[in-house]
């Protein structure tokens, strides 16, 4: 989240998973900023506060930060994606603006429990529109958007090596 905070556009809030909420001053400090948070264990819910975000894309013209991965992943590479963001965008018609960050496995470790001093390279890639697209194109939209951003994280971790 922090190298996030360096170019965090205006109106834009994120979607977490709610077991944040309850992490204490970090769930109710996110909450104050704004972040939409989806229970995952609940699909009739999940909709629910998928339908509200989108309406509220195309009614407040909102950004929503999303982590499509849905977990923190400790393998080096990144997870399978969660389709809800990419139906998010297509319901909204609006553009996905994937932001990659390299791997940080140099600096932090959950399972040795190091968080050392490190850096971080993040990129931004082009946008990908939605105009037009249905929601039976969200499963390629997925896989595409994924792949264009595995290779990036890929590029991009072997520069901080």
């Amino acid at each position: 989240m922090i190298p996030l905070f360096t170019f965090w556009p205006e109106n834009c809030v994120s979607l977490a998973k709610r077991e944040l909420w309850l992490t204490g001053p970090f769930g109710l400090g996110a909450w104050l900023c704004g972040t939409i948070y989806i229970n995952r264990l609940d699909h009739q819910s999940a909709r629910k506060t998928m339908e509200t975000a989108a309406e509220l894309i195309i009614k407040k013209k909102l950004k929503v930060a999303i982590f499509p991965e849905g977990t923190r992943n400790y393998n080096g590479s990144m997870l399978p994606f969660k389709k809800g963001a990419f139906h998010l965008a297509v319901t909204g018609q609006v553009p996905i603006i994937p932001v990659v960050f390299s791997s940080y496995d140099k600096f932090y470790s959950k399972n040795d429990k190091r968080f050392d001093e490190g850096n971080v390279l993040v990129e931004v890639l082009p946008p990908i529109p939605t105009t037009g697209l249905k929601t039976e194109d969200v499963a390629t939209l997925t896989e595409t958007t994924r792949n264009q951003m595995l290779a990036c994280f890929d590029r991009i971790s072997q520069e901080m090596k």
